[in-house]
């Protein structure tokens, strides 16, 4: 009887933390219609929730989160103090198309129940 408890309870476990990881995901995004607000948001989740997910195939995930916000705050603020010179524009797109590229890679794992195979 206490197996099964501790199954299902790994089991709730494994899903409160893949629909935490579905909401930074979609955290993500929404920076691009939000200015960015919603990123914060979702790292903020990744950080309360990331000793929960370690040891899991979500681990991965929360990871990958966490530096995807990192780097895509980064570039924006890069790209945002060089932008009258010119330079912000050449680093903006690219950071953009590294932000959309990691939430598709990302998703496309979290909804295959498989762990990101990245490092980073």
């Amino acid at each position: 009887m206490n197996e099964l408890s501790d199954n299902q309870q790994d089991t709730e476990k494994l899903q409160t933390l893949k629909r935490l990881a579905t909401t930074v995901y979609l955290c993500q995004l929404l920076s691009f219609t939000l200015l960015g607000v919603p990123l914060l948001i979702g790292v903020a989740i990744n950080f309360m929730n990331r000793s929960d997910a370690q040891g899991t195939w979500l681990e991965s995930h929360f990871n990958w989160q966490i530096y995807t916000a990192w780097v895509t705050l980064a570039g924006f603020a890069l790209a945002g103090l060089t932008f009258e010179t010119g330079i912000g524009l050449y680093i903006l797109l690219p950071t953009i198309l590294l932000l959309v590229y990691r939430i598709v890679i990302g998703w496309s794992a979290l909804n295959s129940d498989r762990p990101i195979k990245a490092s980073n």
